[in-house]
Parts: C-alpha cells; sequence; structure tokens
C-alpha cells in the first residue's frame, strides 16, 4: 500500500466493490467514521444495524439516482472492523459511478479506497491475520475446485492455527533460554529440567509437516509451469492439444510451424498445469530465418522460467545422424536447475522406434501414455493426493517457513554442543519467531504490506 494510504488510515474510504461492466447488482462500498452523516445524505434516513433496507438513493438535490438495498455494518461488526455501509444498486457502469461521485461529495474526508484497502483495515483492525487477509484474494483467483476449497480453510484459519501453535511452542522455548541467561547463578538448569532438546526436536518435526502442507498448497494455488521443448515437428504443437482437448495449436506436418509461444491451463486433479507450447528448438539458429529466431530465443526464455520442461523426442527420427546431433546439443543447453521429462512421441507410427533411456512413451494423435504423462508431471511437482485439510499457501510462506527451519537446525546444534553458547541459540530462535511471525502478519514490515495488498482487486 502507497504512503499515502497508510498515512491516512483513518480516513473513510469508497469503491465500487462489485466486477467492471454491466451486471443485475453492483455495489458501492465505504467503511471508515461518519458513516452516519453519509446514511443521512445518501438514503435519506437512519438504518438498523444489519438490515437491508428498500428504498430510494439521492442525489446532492434530492433527486433519486437509483433504488436499492442499503446496509449498515456498525464497528466492529463489520468486514473492515469500521462502520460500513453498502449500497447495492443495478450494476450498470454509470449507475454505480454516480453513487460513487455522491458518496465522496456528501463525505468530503473521504477519498477513492486502493487495491486490498478494505481487506487491509480489517488486517490492522484484527479480523483477520495476514494468511487469512492472502486467503480472500487467493479465494477470489482460485482456478480449481480444490484450490478454492483449500482457500476456504485457510481464510476460516486453519493455516493461521497451525502456525501460531509454532509460535507458541517456540516461544515457550525461548522463554526457557533466556531464563537460563537471566539466572546464571543458579543452580537450576532449566533447559534440561524441562527438556528443550526434546522440545526443539518436536518443533522441528511439526515444522517440517507443515512445510510439506505448505508446498502443496502452494502447487495448488499456483500451479505448475509446463514448457515444451524440442526440434521442429516432433509433435508439441499436437500434445499441447491432445493435453488441453481442443485445438489450440497450428498442426502441419512442416517443420516450424509454430513460430512464438502458445499457452494453455488445464488442471490434473486440482492442480493447475500452465502449459506452453514454444517454436521448435535448432542446434544452429543462424540457419533460420529472424521471425523463426525470435521465436527461439522466446522458447528458451520460458524453458529458463519453467517449473518442468517436457523435452519431446521422435520416436520415428531417432538415429539419424543430424537429429541426434541437434538433440544432443538442445539437451547441454537446458537448464541444470530446471526439472526435464524426456517425452518420447509419435509411439504409434509404423517406423516408431525404441527409446534410448527412461522417459514417457506416448502417442499425442492417439492418446495413448498421455495420464502416464499427467501422472509424471504431478510427481515431478512433488504433488500428493489432496487431502480434506489441505490450505492453501504463498511462496512467501514457503520461504518463511524454510527460514524458520534453517534457524532451528541451527539453533539444534548449539544445543547439543557440551557446552551451549547460550547467547547464539537465543538469537537463532529469535530469528526462527521472527521468520513464522512473518507468515500471520507479526513481525512483516510495511513495504511488505503493501506489496501483498496491492495485488489485491479494488474494492475489496
Amino acid at each position: 500500500m502507497s504512503v499515502h494510504s497508510l498515512s491516512q488510515r483513518d480516513a473513510p474510504i469508497v469503491a465500487v466493490a462489485t466486477a467492471a461492466g454491466r451486471g443485475a447488482v453492483g455495489i458501492v462500498r465505504v467503511s471508515g467514521p461518519d458513516v452516519g452523516a453519509l446514511m443521512a445524505a445518501v438514503v435519506g434516513r437512519t438504518l438498523p444495524p444489519r438490515q437491508a433496507v428498500f428504498g430510494p438513493f439521492f442525489d446532492g438535490q434530492g433527486q433519486t439516482i437509483d433504488r436499492g438495498l442499503a446496509l449498515y455494518f456498525p464497528a466492529p461488526h463489520s468486514y473492515t472492523g469500521e462502520h460500513v455501509l453498502e449500497l447495492q444498486a443495478h450494476g450498470g457502469p454509470v449507475v454505480l459511478q454516480l453513487l460513487l461521485a455522491r458518496c465522496l461529495e456528501a463525505l468530503p474526508q473521504a477519498r477513492l479506497a486502493e487495491p486490498g484497502e478494505f481487506t487491509q483495515r480489517a488486517f490492522f483492525n484484527g479480523k483477520l491475520d495476514l494468511a487469512q487477509a492472502e486467503a480472500v484474494a487467493d479465494l477470489i483467483d482460485a482456478s480449481t475446485e480444490a484450490a478454492a476449497r483449500s482457500a476456504g480453510r485457510s481464510l476460516a484459519g486453519a493455516f493461521s492455527q497451525r502456525v501460531d501453535a509454532l509460535l507458541r511452542r517456540v516461544v515457550t522455548l525461548r522463554t526457557l533460554v533466556e531464563a537460563t541467561l537471566d539466572f546464571p547463578e543458579e543452580e537450576v538448569d532449566f533447559l534440561e529440567r524441562d527438556d528443550a532438546r526434546g522440545q526443539l526436536a518436536g518443533i522441528r518435526a511439526t515444522l517440517k509437516e507443515v512445510m510439506a502442507s505448505a508446498r502443496q498448497g502452494a502447487l495448488l494455488r499456483d500451479g505448475l509451469r509446463v514448457v515444451l521443448a524440442g526440434q521442429p515437428n516432433v509433435g508439441k504443437s499436437s500434445l499441447l492439444n491432445a493435453l488441453a482437448g481442443a485445438e489450440l495449436a497450428i498442426v502441419t506436418p512442416i517443420p516450424g510451424t509454430t513460430r512464438d509461444r502458445v499457452s494453455e491451463s488445464i488442471q490434473v486433479q486440482g492442480v493447475p498445469l500452465h502449459i506452453t507450447d514454444t517454436a521448435g528448438l535448432r542446434a544452429e539458429e543462424h540457419t533460420v530465418d529472424e521471425v523463426e529466431r525470435i521465436g527461439i530465443g522466446r522458447s528458451w526464455g520460458a524453458i529458463v522460467a519453467a517449473d518442468v520442461v517436457l523435452f519431446l523426442h521422435d520416436l520415428t527420427r531417432l538415429g539419424e545422424a543430424t537429429y541426434d546431433h541437434a538433440e544432443s546439443a538442445i539437451a547441454q543447453r537446458l537448464p541444470a536447475d530446471v526439472t526435464r521429462l524426456d517425452v518420447y512421441n509419435k509411439a504409434d507410427a509404423a517406423d516408431a522406434r525404441r527409446p534410448p533411456g527412461a522417459g514417457i512413451v506416448l502417442s499425442a494423435a492417439t492418446g495413448q501414455g498421455l495420464e502416464d504423462l499427467r501422472q509424471a508431471l504431478l510427481e515431478r511437482a512433488g504433488w500428493q493426493p489432496p487431502t480434506e485439510g489441505l490450505v492453501t499457501a504463498r511462496a512467501r510462506h514457503v520461504q518463511a517457513l524454510a527460514r524458520a527451519a534453517e534457524h532451528l537446525e541451527i539453533a539444534e546444534r548449539l544445543l547439543h554442543r557440551s557446552e551451549p553458547e547460550l547467547e547464539l541459540l537465543a538469537e537463532e530462535l529469535r530469528l526462527a519467531h521472527e521468520a513464522l511471525g512473518e507468515i500471520t502478519g507479526h513481525f512483516t514490515p510495511d513495504d511488505l504490506l503493501g506489496e501483498i495488498f496491492s495485488r489485491f482487486c479494488i474494492g475489496k
């Protein structure tokens, strides 16, 4: 969020809370103090709390803008924890803009809300922690049923509760270490008496479980970026069409038909797979025309950014000297840090040959082996069969958990020394505590909050 809004958190904010365009119903939402004055100006009456009241909405001259439902939610029993007024009118863009302008006119101290500012206020007012606030956006953006259900569990606090439980255990251990530091002259060894080693081992074991669940949740939210790569005419476009179940890419026997990237998102067991077909790669790019050269350059850019690269091979051309030379040259250029899966296509062809190594053998034309490919992609992603308790998570959550795990690992090594350096141990536990606290917002700096909430839609 910008400095402007951070410095004016108490000012009333106004926004259209429904999507742009025409619809049956549109909502203008107001949050902040002085909502009573706005009710009198726009609705012409005082509204009872949490009851929908039908009536006209007035402009500055007392003329009716529209007729609809008005709802008033007094603080703290509202989404933001502040006084909230919602005006539900007909969903025409002009009507909603007139209502928006009228609210700003009737409440001069109000301003337009920035993206995510209603949810940000809910966070600052203790209605949601940061992980729950992010789950709001995840629920809106969910592309699969599994992702929506998991985001709903995160919004209900399931993920936050697991993190908070870890935080409490780390705080307990920190207290033991600090007590030992504060009373060095005492003969009582707090760490031994309260089994600090056992506590730390238990915390690390639980953290490992939470990290595994968070990785699954992040995969469910973000999906897997899959790039189809290989020489021209090995069947990349045919495979994209087969996986998508639609004719998305042009398929011809002419090498180099695909000149630019073609992308499609599908889902397998609720996991989004973002698949990109790329221009055919060649061993020597200076032999192709300028357009194809640009396409090949974009192909390599997509490969570098991929989570998984499907390296397609043509079973009918294996053993040809020119083809095999190009295969070797392309393989050497593939990034070492990107997961690679070898896929041998055209298994249905009469002249198909035996693949030289491990990989998936399939036919994009007949569908043979497609299910094996889907399962292999999920395995490469580390996906496990979904459970009812799965929650969505973000990359930043996984990174914070990983940092906490690193600090706890160092702390355990320190604790197992014959003479533990308690100051260093206390510092590692503090850093682990802060890393976990970033997830729910206990130790989150304002610049990170701004980055998170700026990705929300306006009005939410």
